[in-house]
């Protein structure tokens, strides 16, 4: 095995990229550039009914979006490509026409339907399902009767008896399988000539030098049989790691029908999420740190990442620990990044326009800068700033009850007074208006702030008050202000 690491994700073009997908693919980036090793991408686009258009572009954008780069891959090339198996199929010819040769694989000419009436006979009989070796056997003779008859061979590999399967995975310790339990003789290339993803991870891992294999622990089935394939043709297979799986709230494999959890890099992207603080999240997703910090750079990731902490439990994937850590992000933010996180919400939501004059955006900004502190993530403005867009204001119960104390008509009738008469309407203005109405009326503290902020937003909490004030603009103050006081 050679000296440096070499790791990959390999995805299928079948989809957008999933939050666990982007996990395995950051733990080996994460574990490459810790070694100084190679993280290398590989697309596994051999089932073409399945991909879809754009699916390895959308891939690799997200990837890079989240901040993970590669040194090697179908966009850049590399010493070991093509690195799209669909560009691959005759380094695979080799290989099976080998196995045919040696005995250890051979042509299968099964239909769909006999297939499947064998499954159905075994269930019957309460048998494990699996391929029952019939073809295995076949005279040169009798294949060439069934090819006459126009049946394609599929091949499949000649799984040995008997034997324990086992190895050392780098997460969940020694793993065993029986081979009697992986189901019969698998199928390695399919009758149109398509290797299977097994037989084909099993060369591309060999061929492009692949020293470890870090993957979700759905996969760790298929570990038996790529083994065997690597002992067959005399490769020295790599190191498997199988990580723990993403589990909801109730504890629940993570599954793309679960609707109550974002679950593809796209969407975070679009709600205005910080990438930076997506990788830290998603890399606490089945690893720990030494320290008991949360929030990491992504060179601090680097840094500290040990294989050896991954963990062996599966992974809560905690809604509110995202948000909470998207927020700490946002507040380090400069104000120009995060009007660009959040006010393209603002224009989707018809709320401003999408161009906008000098004076209209220095608004949009001190408004989206009113939130900041209290914003995780950028389309979360649209909710938040709520009041700065109705024409009429609706009082929530603490805001009635504020309202009906018997000092309101008093402290809002002075308010409205002083700033009727206030030129420039500035934050600044609005705090002396403030004191002008303490020492007129007497009141202070609770007693004058929580009436204003009530009558003028409809809420008890909120964002700093004068400037608040200032944003919304004299004519509708005085508008909210005559509506509580009438």
């Amino acid at each position: 095995m050679a000296n440096e690491v070499r790791v990959r994700y390999a995805p299928s073009p079948t989809g957008h990229l999933h939050i666990g997908n982007a996990r395995t693919a950051l733990f080996n980036y994460l574990y490459a550039r810790n070694l100084g090793g190679k993280f290398i991408i590989r697309i596994e686009d051999t089932d073409q009914k399945r991909n879809i258009e754009g699916g390895e572009e959308s891939q690799l954008q997200y990837l890079k979006w989240l901040g993970i780069d590669w040194d090697e891959g179908p966009d850049q090339g590399g010493d070991y490509g093509p690195y799209r198996q669909s560009e691959r199929n005759d380094l695979y010819k080799k290989y099976y026409e080998q196995l045919l040769e040696e005995g250890k694989a051979y042509k299968c000419y099964c239909t769909t339907e006999e297939l499947e009436a064998e499954r159905e006979a075994q269930q019957e009989r309460n048998e494990i399902a699996g391929y029952s070796g019939k073809c295995r056997n076949l005279t040169k003779e009798e294949q060439a009767v069934l090819e006459a008859e126009g049946r394609r061979p599929s091949i499949r590999f000649l799984v040995p008896e008997g034997e324990t399967i086992a190895f050392d995975d780098m997460v969940k310790g020694n793993v065993s399988f029986d081979s009697d339990g992986i189901g019969g003789d698998f199928v390695i290339v399919k009758q149109d000539g398509t290797p299977t993803y097994n037989f084909a991870v099993a060369i591309d891992d060999h061929l492009m030098k692949m020293t470890h294999v870090l993957r979700g622990d759905d996969h760790i089935s298929n570990t038996p049989k790529q083994l065997l394939i690597y002992k067959a043709l005399g490769f020295e297979p790599p190191v498997f790691g199988h990580m723990t799986l993403i589990v909801n709230e109730n504890r629940k494999k993570l599954s793309k029908r679960d609707e109550s959890i974002i679950q593809f890099i796209e969407q975070y992207k679009e709600l205005g999420y910080l990438p930076e603080a997506l990788l830290n999240f998603i890399t606490l997703l089945g690893w720990s740190p030494k320290e008991e910090e949360e929030i990491f750079t992504k060179e601090q990731i680097i840094e500290g990442f040990d294989a050896d902490r991954l963990s062996k439990s599966p992974a809560f994937f905690d809604k509110q620990k995202l948000l909470w850590m998207n927020n700490q992000y946002m507040k380090e933010q400069s104000i120009e990044r995060v009007v660009e996180l959040a006010q393209p919400h603002l224009i989707k939501e018809g709320l401003i326009e999408k161009t906008l004059s000098p004076e209209r955006e220095e608004w949009v900004t001190s408004l989206i800068a009113l939130y900041q502190e209290k914003m995780s993530f950028g389309a979360e403005i649209v909710q938040l700033s709520d009041l700065f867009f109705k024409e009429d204001v609706s009082y929530d119960g603490e805001a009635k009850e504020v309202l009906s104390e018997e000092q309101v008509p008093e402290v809002l009738r002075s308010f409205a007074e002083k700033v009727s008469a206030l030129e420039p309407f500035e934050a600044d203005g609005v705090k002396k208006a403030m004191k002008d109405v303490q020492k007129e009326t007497g009141y202070k503290g609770k007693k004058l702030f929580m009436p204003i902020r009530a009558a003028v937003t409809g809420q008890t909490h909120g964002p700093d008050l004068p400037k608040a004030i200032e944003l919304l603009g004299k004519e509708k103050i005085l508008k909210r202000l005559n509506a509580v006081l009438d």
